[in-house]
């Protein structure tokens, strides 16, 4: 027979289950699963990161060397000696056997060399210097400017030139025989010149004058050998 002792403890136990219950509820199928770390969390699409997406560049619908596509024009070729001579003539002809031998052959870059070589070759006559005009000047041209030198120095003359600018260098001819090119370049140039007597004295031209100087110079130089230098061959002075 139960004491009254028992019957409070089991009414105590059975008030503890129905509060635990009503707190805890029951399971209604929409609980979170446990967490699983090796699982894919499939609750919602992955979002990028914040300033971590970059954008790729477009691909090249016509990648170099491809050809390109019905719907594009085809560039234009580009003719090699624009700015120096027209196409079709006859000293594009010859540009083109001087490149047929040398392919590195650059018109501009040559004209660039005779611009300078012409302000070197004009102020060392001037100056009378001799060893500057041999690596310049072929053989007979070398000689006739080195005799000029000498016909000055005989009279004590002294020479002075300076150059103000060089307004133009254009090419003017072009031939090549056997291996050998020649090409033709006129100068157009402003220049003050003077030359002086033994007492200091002027002669010829003028310390405070510039001068307008066109030259006709022929540079030449044997293709497909190992020396890079171009000489001066002839000299003109065109009206």
């Amino acid at each position: 027979m139960l004491d009254i002792y028992t019957i409070i403890f089991l009414a105590l136990a059975v008030f503890i289950f129905m509060r635990l219950r009503s707190v805890l509820g029951q399971r209604t199928g929409r609980e979170r699963p446990p967490y699983d770390p090796y699982s894919r969390d499939t609750a919602r699409p992955p979002q990028p990161a914040a300033d971590t997406v970059v954008t790729l560049p477009e691909r090249n619908p016509n990648p170099p060397g491809a050809a390109p596509r019905d719907d594009e024009e085809a560039p234009a070729p580009t003719f090699r000696w624009a700015g120096v001579t027209q196409e079709g003539t006859a000293m594009a002809a010859a540009l083109d056997e001087i490149a047929r031998m040398e392919p590195d052959f650059d018109a501009k870059h040559f004209l660039t060399g005779a611009r300078a070589a012409y302000e070197m070759i004009v102020t060392a006559f001037a100056a009378g210097d001799r060893r500057a005009l041999k690596d310049l000047l072929a053989k007979d041209v070398y000689d006739g400017f080195v005799a000029a030198i000498a016909d000055r120095e005989s009279r004590r003359e002294t020479m002075d030139s300076k150059f103000v600018s060089i307004e133009q260098a254009d090419l003017q001819d072009v031939t090549v025989r056997s291996r050998t090119a020649q090409l033709t370049v006129r100068f157009v140039s402003k220049l003050i010149s003077v030359t002086r007597g033994p007492d200091g004295t002027v002669v010829d031209g003028s310390p405070d004058t510039v001068a307008d100087v066109t030259d006709v110079w022929t540079f030449a130089r044997e293709l497909g050998t190992r020396d890079p230098n171009w000489k001066l061959v002839a000299t003109e002075a065109a009206q």
